[in-house]
């Protein structure tokens, strides 16, 4: 059975991990910029039936986009670390429901095919070799959710339906204005969700504070049409050297645009003989990068 959740979560994930591979590969092209809003979380004041209003489309905009079943998807993500900032944008459709997607993403200039299938990354980097001469990585996002001492679900579907419903009230969510995106007229909202009513709130609490600042843009069904994230997210302690005079962190930002709903996906995992896992290498550029 569906589940009725919108998992897209693990796309901008898939993004993060393929970035920090990248990097751990001592590509040293210059950081691109990235536009877009800046961080923003939603303020406080305001009541009545109009915020009661915005926070009940807020809280149903992920069950109302995943009854689209599918849906065209952008992605733009900064990522910045010790000084370093790396940029990815990708395109391709998802599985709003399971969270599969087929997409290309563009990173540090190198354009690489992705599938996200079963929670599970699969990258190629053309005329890029992965041990063993494979031409596809993959990385168990269940297995970095796990290293970094999160659920699954917290870590592949940070989008999930119920646990943001139950986490955002009426003083969460901020009616910006309208705006059009792709020619579909939208309602911009800011949303502060509060991360320790979240699943595993003390844990994620930890790495990214009381709050985590979203936005997104509804369109006259309801649906998702754009979601910002930004949060920073420090490192566990396990993860941080012993004469580490501060905690490790990395900021990252992620724009994801949804178009053309109810298209077709056929994600697939690559044969098992063409793929060489990464797991453990991307760890461990995460922990450096973070």
């Amino acid at each position: 059975m569906r589940s009725r959740g919108m998992k897209v979560g693990a796309i901008a994930v898939a993004a993060v991990m393929g970035s920090v591979v990248l990097a751990g590969c001592g590509d040293d092209s210059e950081p691109k910029t990235q536009g877009g809003g800046a961080s923003a979380s939603a303020s406080n004041s305001g009541g009545g039936s109009g915020q009661e209003q915005g926070t009940s489309a807020v809280r149903a905009a992920y069950d109302k986009t995943a009854e689209a079943e599918s849906a065209r998807m952008t992605i733009k993500m900064k990522l910045a670390a010790e000084g370093k900032t790396i940029t990815s944008d990708g395109k391709g459709v998802i599985d709003l429901a399971e969270g599969d997607s087929v997409m290309t993403i563009t990173a540090q200039d190198k354009s690489i095919e992705q599938r996200v299938v079963d929670q599970v990354l699969y990258q190629k980097v053309p005329g890029q070799k992965a041990p063993g001469g494979k031409p596809w990585i993959k990385i168990d996002l269940k297995k970095v959710a796990a290293q970094q001492g999160m659920s699954n679900q917290q870590i592949g579907d940070p989008a999930q339906t119920a646990a943001y419903a139950k986490a955002i009230t009426d003083k969460d969510v901020t009616k910006v204005g309208t705006e059009k995106i792709d020619g579909a007229n939208t309602t911009h909202y800011k949303v502060s969700v509060d991360v320790s009513k979240l699943p595993g709130g003390e844990q994620m609490s930890k790495q990214l504070g009381p709050t985590l600042p979203m936005q997104v843009w509804l369109d006259d069904e309801g649906r998702m049409r754009r979601q910002q994230i930004d949060m920073t997210v420090k490192a566990p302690a396990s993860a941080k050297p012993d004469n580490s005079a501060s905690p490790q962190q990395l900021k990252m930002s992620t724009v994801m645009d949804f178009s053309d709903f109810g298209t077709e996906v056929n994600a697939e995992a690559p044969p098992a003989d063409q793929v060489a896992d990464m797991t453990d290498e991307a760890l461990q550029g995460g922990q450096q990068q973070s």
